[in-house]
């Protein structure tokens, strides 16, 4: 088991991966990288895995599938605990990442043998398509959702029968160990799902071995771009998802208690450190003034405090580093005249806590509503009518999600259409969920993860077409 070889170290006396605790600044543990021999081991292990799970059926792998929801189940205050040590997420919102997980697990065994079967094609029963694994995937993963953001793109690529080599982020390394170890108690062949501990120099190196089939990566934009020219000189096929700045619009005539409550829920989970939210909050000027007041009082009802509360709903930011960013994004914004309505501070405590924020009045000339915000800040936009909501949505380079509030469902399809988002959603917050696809398009990335979409993404589409009885 490769993890048993792994060792934390007391002191960092070589080149390290460090778990500090983002509520006390206590130093949790620290993870040596791989120098290249190690790595050449683990690549060379993930093979070997790779080799043993592509000769297993659908049906087998996802009776693997269900055995690791049922260890998700039973260690999931363990493994809460961790997330929450690790990187700050409340223990209650933690607790509900680890059960997402294991419901998308039995999704998948549920769902997913038949998104492998052979398709048919009108030339008849010679010709049909068929979806065979291409390799090990090199998953470069984030920090924010350690469990959920690699089982999300890890369950699909291994359903097809695919190994997942995993980089994950250098503050969540803990995480990813305790998957690991759960893969290979629900029966999965040693290397098919391998943690890489390594420094990001290393990564180009990696994307380069023969091994290597492909490479998915959830992170910056500027990370996305260096990966994705690694995997084009590479010739390997790459999936991004990337930043975002999601529009959440809300027309006149929106139920105005449910979408305040719905932007403040979904800006203020998990710190406002979420890849799909409502960053852009576009609101018609009709409504404006009633809506902000509302959203504002939703956000300054939210407890703060220790994440190990059940009761805290927003605790800290997971690194010292984004809430200097985010605190900077903020001052900035006020200084181009944006409207501080609360917050707008480092809260005066240990940790790295940032006083959850209403910005109102943004507007399109300012940074704030060009970049993307990773933290508690809500950006409030005023929009004249429906097509100047539509122009602001758009005036952006990101197109991850969006979401539209208004009674008029048919129109809200009609607006859906016109929106550049990789998802848009009507009277709900943005969610991902195993039964649609995520991804974004513009700098939000290319490809997807997730239904049936994200098991296809790193499949050979192997056309067969059996021509032995055709007349010559």
């Amino acid at each position: 088991m490769l993890t048993k070889k792994r060792k934390t170290l007391s002191t960092i006396d070589i080149a390290v991966a460090k778990s500090t605790n983002p509520a006390t600044g206590e130093n949790i543990a620290t993870y040596p990288y791989l120098d290249a021999p190690g790595i050449s081991d683990v690549v060379k292990s993930a093979v070997q895995g790779f080799t043993v799970w592509r000769n297993t059926t659908p049906t087998k792998r996802v009776a693997v599938f269900r055995r690791l929801a049922q260890f998700l189940r039973r260690d999931t205050d363990n493994l809460a605990g961790v997330i929450t040590a690790e990187m700050g997420k409340p223990v209650t919102q933690a607790r509900a990442e680890v059960n997402k997980c294991a419901d998308m697990l039995d999704w998948y065994a549920e769902n997913g043998p038949a998104m492998l079967g052979d398709q048919s094609t009108t030339i008849g029963p010679e010709a049909y398509i068929s979806y065979l694994p291409t390799g090990t995937v090199l998953a470069i993963m984030p920090w924010n959702f350690p469990l959920w953001q690699i089982l999300r793109g890890a369950v699909p690529i291994m359903l097809g029968g695919n190994g997942y080599l995993l980089k994950p982020a250098t503050n969540v390394v803990g995480c990813a160990l305790k998957l690991e170890a759960l893969w290979e108690e629900a029966g999965l062949p040693e290397g098919a799902f391998a943690v890489l501990n390594c420094d990001r120099d290393q990564i180009p190196g990696i994307i380069h071995h023969p091994a290597i089939t492909g490479v998915a990566l959830t992170g910056g934009t500027l990370a996305g771009q260096s990966v994705a020219a690694e995997a084009g000189r590479a010739l390997k096929k790459v999936i991004l998802e990337l930043g975002g700045s999601d529009p959440f619009i809300v027309l006149a005539d929106a139920d105005l208690d449910s979408a305040a409550q719905a932007a403040a829920t979904g800006r203020m989970t998990n710190a406002g450190q979420v890849c799909i939210s409502a960053k852009r909050i576009i609101v018609e000027r009709a409504v404006y003034a009633e809506f902000t007041a509302k959203l504002t009082r939703h956000v300054e009802s939210f407890k703060i405090g220790d994440p190990r509360d059940p009761d805290t709903f927003i605790g800290p930011m997971a690194k010292e580093e984004a809430l200097l960013e985010v605190d900077n994004q903020v001052r900035r914004a006020v200084e181009e005249g944006a409207e501080l309505l609360t917050g707008g501070h480092r809260l005066p405590r240990p940790g790295s806590f940032y006083a959850p924020t209403v910005l109102a009045g943004v507007t399109e000339s300012m940074a704030v509503f060009q970049e993307e915000v990773f933290g508690p800040v809500a950006t409030v936009i005023l929009a004249e009518d429906t097509e100047d909501a539509l122009a602001k949505a758009n005036n952006s380079e990101f197109g991850l999600s969006a979401a539209i509030w208004t009674k008029d469902n048919t129109k809200a399809r009609q607006m859906a259409r016109q929106i550049d988002a990789g998802g848009v959603f009507i009277n709900g917050p943005s969610v991902s969920d195993p039964r649609i696809p995520i991804g974004g398009v513009k700098k939000s990335g290319f490809g997807r993860e997730l239904s049936y979409l994200g098991v296809h993404e790193f499949t050979n589409i192997q056309a067969v077409w059996d021509q032995t009885h055709q007349p010559r």
